[in-house]
């Protein structure tokens, strides 16, 4: 009622659909999901999702807007609870939880494990393109060697269930990891670190 009729309105939202707030609308056509990553002043990802009654050409139209702004915008096929990152965020972190409340490791050595591991990986380039290098024969020779010992490891995890019993005890664990940090402004820390891997990127050319 506020906006033109040509105005696209995109909603921030980490987890709802666009198909379920937009039935409603007068123009619902012009409505979609533009979701920044934390923190959105630095990290360039943005993920855009149409719902059922987007027009496809607002989901370009914002693409490119996000691509002037530097924004590095990927466009959803189709909708899905907690779109993309969240969904491999949360898969992460639900094995992390679930390896300290079975007493596997302390949850510093979760942090070091991806810190001093996958993660410097993950910073340069992908899972995809991880899995191509992970031998010299690339991604299909990797998943013929890796894939029957990975789905041992899938077969193998529980799953995580939120409880007030298990969040004490993570709570616990992270506030001991977090004396190692306190002489150091976290928030800080991590945008200036932010800072400099992005800068890394672009001279590699990976941006």
């Amino acid at each position: 009622a506020y906006c033109p009729e040509h105005t696209i309105i995109a909603s921030s939202s980490s987890g709802l659909k666009v198909s379920d707030f937009q039935k409603e609308a007068q123009h619902p056509e012009r409505i979609l999901l533009g979701h920044p990553f934390n923190p959105p002043h630095l990290l360039p990802l943005v993920e855009i999702v149409g719902g059922n009654l987007t027009d496809p050409q607002i989901l370009k139209q914002a693409s490119e807007f996000y691509k002037q702004l530097g924004k590095n915008p990927i466009v959803l096929n189709k909708e899905v609870k907690g779109h993309v990152a969240n969904r491999l965020q949360a898969a992460l972190w639900r094995e992390a939880f679930s390896l300290v409340e079975q007493g596997v490791c302390s949850a510093e050595d979760v942090d070091v494990a991806i810190t001093s591991g996958p993660g410097l990986r993950w910073a340069l380039f992908g899972p995809y393109i991880n899995m191509q290098l992970a031998n010299q024969k690339g991604f299909k020779e990797a998943i013929h060697h890796l894939g029957p010992p990975m789905t041992e490891w899938w077969n193998d995890m529980h799953a995580f269930q939120h409880s007030d019993e298990t969040t004490e005890l993570l709570e616990a664990q992270t506030n001991q990891l977090l004396t190692q940090y306190k002489d150091i402004d976290l928030y800080q820390t991590r945008d200036k670190g932010l800072v400099d891997i992005l800068k890394l990127r672009q001279q590699l050319k990976l941006d």
